[in-house]
């Protein structure tokens, strides 16, 4: 397993920031996502979050609901994510899962957090789980010796954003935008001045999730944030792609386009 620390120890010694790529489990099939999210990591991306499926997602906007949506339908299980972690996590690449709190809740809170571990997992991200009501969560996962990721949005007062960093491992999750998940023309301009409220308050790698599509866009995060977090984007060309194999060579496309942009924001 490699943990989120030594990933983004590598990406700052080199200068630059982490990419993160995101793909829901199961989708357009088991082995078609686990193909996709290797295709990810053989064209840049350094950590991947595979998305445990949800029947009721309250932040993914349309693309992803759509993904999950056809996930379930072809039976997806929480024992289908674990093993589609295990299979990315052996390319050597830092694996997370994120997962709303009901499902992990219904599986178990213990026994998710050592499933994870052994399955070879870094993380997990919990975006509707608040650092007030994680008690048990917090004492499972650090057990388990995996990391938990709570996000912050705009919204957030200095206080919670306190309460975020001081609860979180590996990075937090700084959510550019109010409202759902979805590519965008551009990215929110309240990005980088939520980015300078966090810092002062944590020595942990800041990662911008909720809108990058494109290396240039993923650039101008990178001028500014420890990672650059795109899932949408990805998702969109496995729903348009013709066949399975043409979505998985659209993603490693994408994945090459956005590294270049990481890798080329800090060095130019």
């Amino acid at each position: 397993m490699r943990h989120l620390a030594e990933t983004f120890e590598r990406t700052r010694s080199q200068g630059r920031a982490a990419l993160i790529g995101y793909l829901p489990a199961g989708y357009p099939s088991y082995a078609g996502c686990v193909d996709a999210l290797l295709a990810m990591v053989d064209g840049g991306v350094d950590i991947v979050e595979v998305g445990l499926p949800y029947s009721d997602p309250l932040m993914d906007g349309p693309t992803i609901q759509h993904a999950a949506e056809a996930a379930l339908a072809g039976g997806v299980s929480t024992r289908d994510v674990l093993k589609t972690v295990e299979a990315v996590a052996a390319s050597g690449a830092a694996t997370l899962v994120m997962s709303y709190w009901n499902p992990i809740e219904r599986f178990g809170v213990g026994a998710f957090a050592d499933a994870m571990a052994a399955a070879g997992g870094a993380g997990v991200i919990t975006p509707d789980l608040t650092p007030d009501e994680a008690g048990p969560w917090l004492d499972a996962v650090a057990a388990a010796g995996i990391d938990p990721v709570f996000l912050v949005a705009p919204s957030s007062t200095q206080e919670r954003i306190r309460r975020v960093a001081d609860a979180s491992r590996g990075f937090v999750y700084v959510a550019s935008t109010m409202g759902v998940t979805g590519a965008r023309a551009q990215v929110s301009n309240r990005a980088e001045a939520l980015v300078a409220r966090v810092r002062p308050l944590t020595d942990l790698p800041l990662a911008v999730g909720l809108g990058v599509s494109t290396g240039a866009q993923a650039a101008e995060v990178a001028a500014y944030a420890d990672g650059v977090i795109v899932g949408s984007a990805f998702v969109r060309l496995l729903i348009d792609a013709p066949d399975p194999a043409a979505g998985i060579e659209a993603v490693r496309g994408l994945a090459v386009e956005l590294a270049a942009g990481v890798r080329g924001a800090r060095t130019s």
